[in-house]
């Protein structure tokens, strides 16, 4: 064993680094319960690794007796490589995810029952033919197809599976009883379908079927009732850590919790900032409640960045005081200054792609460049522009749904049917789109003439239909006929409107609960593909060759290419330069975010992990259309933009000892003199109350909600913070006139 200081210097000889002094007290203060919230840039993996170390190292504890565990396969390899790295002479604890360990603890338990099991996930979703007795198929995602089918009726398509997905793996890590079921989510009939799903796996198969939730589900149930089961692992670990644990579900801190249950000593290491999962199941509410658990709880606090400039720090701190639940931080940094972050609005998304392509051909280092959007559908337009310009990119998260989505498909099917209407399957999958009003019935019908004749003549001559149809039925026709041989994007322009497929869009999304911005931007992101493509096999061909750059793109890790992202999947990863894009209301927060804090504090710290992804250089874009009308700037945006007005610097102070979740953060800051008419208190604001905003001139509050209240000026509606209005003393009162 070494003494500590010797233990110091070793570090520092191996790895050059000088540990801070909050990581030298998060790595020796090591018995006993211990929180440490980690900001970001702040080097809580490191801190991790040396904790273990000096475990190993100055406590003499046997590596094998370390549980670590932590959120992904690649966290967990990135854990191991730098524990290598830091003592390559000593064997490595036991680093592994929280799925891995309770599928350990599953497989063990299940042995002992003699219960034969199938996994039916991961591997398992690329066997062929794999089918119960029945013809039922034995991988998740085929089985929840064929259950929803049973259960609704209806087809599954790739949203539905994605959200139907989402529910039950929320229900499963919130452990919710059956009776809480209907209320976990919005999908209709999904609860039925879960419930489905459960008696199969349990009954339908001489082997019990498991998915990965199901893992933790059986291991927590296992642990708690198999006593001798449980005192097995917990002599087996003496001490545990756990990383990333904002992100932990409450069956995974059950799990953990049991295991810890005997010593407590257990280390949980988050930033309930950067807590970004609740879709899936994530309790950053755990840490919050921490010391509810372990009263005799140590909190620990990593508040230095190390990777963003002071520019970026000092604002993002700002911007996450927005939140409330939450336990306040004071981060900062000892960077310099490199630039102000920028925020450009642009006219549209399709100058926002060819904006960013701009700035990417000018980059001197695409493999220090991140663009980041929330969802995938965003990187569409943007992966066409670069590969028209050559720019290479690679796609930490690349989605294909794009590609095989039912608008997709139906423009494709639309083009085809003007080259030929004697296909009657073609007619069948876009005839509810179209203005020929044309009923499942009278579908059915042409599907049995074979006469190779036009699905149209057909209809006109052979179906019973309705007084108002044949004339319209003959538009559709004609219509068709006379776009053989159009360009692509004038192609589009005539299916979405004379052929009414943007109505028929219209109807779906009220009856069926789409989104119709969503669906407007799908639309709109093929019609600008096509506007670079001369003809209609040109677009199609087109449309291949993105799909097979997409894949393509997974490989270019690590090489000079500039990475897309989502905001999700961007977290943990650091570049010189971060461009964020599509920051309008209805994306970043979206709609439904809006409709409860607890939502709208998510959206917020989603933003917040974006912006941290900046080392030097932050760029925040937005733009003023899109395609369903107007687009209004994020009220984030509007907030940064409020940040970064210029005031006296913060004072940062050193002690978080007495901090406590849900406090506001005191500000050393001298707010400005206020006067007789200020406004200092959120009450004294309503709807309808005309003020004036000391930077922008007279207003009228249009809404109030939460910490957002949005104002109407000369120049249009402004979305403010109303906690950075009253500590700026920014707001006045107009006396009546």
């Amino acid at each position: 064993m070494y003494d500590e200081q010797a233990y110091w210097d070793e570090i520092k000889m191996t790895t050059g680094v000088e540990p801070s002094d909050a990581q030298r007290q998060a790595a020796t203060e090591t018995d006993g319960p211990m929180l440490l919230l980690a900001v970001p840039g702040s080097g809580k993996t490191t801190t991790v690794i040396l904790r273990i170390g000096y475990l190993v190292r100055v406590r003499g504890v046997d590596p094998s007796r370390i549980k670590a565990v932590t959120f992904s396969r690649a966290s967990a390899q990135d854990m191991r490589d730098r524990y290598a790295r830091l003592l390559p002479d000593q064997t490595p604890p036991a680093f592994s995810t929280i799925h891995s360990l309770a599928f350990e603890v599953t497989r063990e338990h299940l042995r002992r029952l003699g219960q034969p099991y199938r996994i039916i996930e991961g591997d398992a979703e690329s066997e062929e033919a794999a089918v119960s007795a029945d013809g039922t198929p034995l991988h998740k995602r085929a089985l929840l197809r064929e259950l929803y089918k049973r259960v609704t009726g209806s087809v599954l398509g790739e949203e539905g599976m994605e959200e139907l997905t989402a529910y039950i793996s929320a229900v499963k890590n919130r452990l919710l009883p059956r009776d809480q079921w209907e209320q976990a989510g919005t999908m209709e009939q999904a609860a039925e379908v879960l419930e489905a799903y459960e008696r199969f796996k349990q009954s339908g198969h001489t082997q019990r079927l498991l998915d990965y939730d199901d893992m933790l589900t059986i291991a927590e149930q296992a642990l708690g009732e198999d006593d001798e089961l449980l005192g097995r692992y917990q002599r087996r670990y003496d001490y545990i850590l756990t990383d990333e644990s904002q992100d932990t579900s409450l069956v995974q801190h059950a799990i953990i919790a049991r295991l810890a249950a005997s010593h407590r000593n257990l280390c949980v290491v988050g930033d309930d900032d950067q807590s970004i999962y609740s879709w899936r199941g994530a309790e950053p509410a755990y840490l919050l409640r921490f010391r509810e658990v372990y009263p005799e709880a140590r909190i620990l606090y990593m508040e230095q960045n190390y990777r963003s400039s002071e520019d970026i720090v000092r604002v993002a701190a700002r911007f996450i005081e927005r939140n409330r639940q939450r336990y306040p931080k004071q981060m900062h940094t000892a960077n310099p200054s490199a630039e102000p972050i920028r925020i450009q609005q642009l006219g549209d998304p399709y100058e926002q792609a060819r904006y960013v392509v701009q700035q990417l051909q000018e980059a001197e280092d695409l493999k220090e460049t991140a663009v980041l959007y929330r969802n995938n559908a965003s990187s569409i337009l943007l992966m066409h522009e670069l590969d028209l310009a050559g720019v290479p990119f690679y796609m930490k998260d690349a989605d294909n749904r794009f590609f095989s989505h039912w608008v997709t498909q139906d423009i494709l099917n639309f083009m085809r049917m003007t080259y030929t209407d004697r296909r009657p399957e073609l007619l069948e999958r876009i005839h509810m789109r179209m203005s020929g009003y044309i009923s499942k019935h009278q579908m059915a019908v042409v599907r049995q003439i074979n006469n190779g004749e036009s699905v149209f003549d057909n209809l006109l001559t052979h179906v019973q239909l309705k007084d108002y149809q044949p004339k319209l039925i003959e538009e559709v026709r004609d219509t068709l006929r006379e776009m053989k041989g159009m360009p692509p994007k004038a192609a589009i322009a005539v299916i979405r409107h004379r052929l009414g497929y943007e109505r028929a869009l219209e109807t779906m999304c009220k009856r069926l609960g789409y989104r119709k911005d969503h669906l407007m931007a799908l639309v709109g992101t093929l019609e600008e593909i096509a506007g670079t493509q001369e003809t209609m096999e040109a677009f199609a061909a087109r449309l291949q060759h993105l799909q097979a750059a997409l894949g393509e793109a997974r490989g270019r890790r690590g090489r000079k290419a500039v990475t897309l992202s989502t905001f999700h999947s961007a977290k943990g990863l650091e570049f010189e330069r971060v461009y964020m894009i599509d920051l309008i209301e209805g994306v970043v927060p979206s709609s439904a975010d809006r409709e409860s804090e607890a939502l709208m504090e998510e959206a917020a710290r989603l933003f917040y992990v974006g912006m941290t992804r900046a080392k030097r250089r932050l760029e925040l874009l937005s733009y003023r259309r899109r395609e369903d009308g107007k687009a209004e700037e994020s009220g984030f945006v509007s907030r940064v933009r409020d940040i970064q007005q210029p005031s006296a610097p913060p004072t940062v102070s050193s002690s978080s000892a007495s901090r406590t979740p849900g406090q506001g953060s005191s500000s050393a800051e001298e707010p400005p003199p206020s006067g007789p008419l200020t406004i200092l208190s959120k009450t004294e604001l309503s709807t309808g109350m005309a003020l004036r905003h000391r930077l922008i001139g007279r207003g009228e509050v249009v809404s109030l909600e939460g910490d957002t209240v949005e104002i109407g000026f000369a120049g249009g509606p402004r979305r403010l913070s109303v906690q950075i209005c009253l500590e700026r003393r920014l707001l006045e009162r107009l006396e009546a006139i």
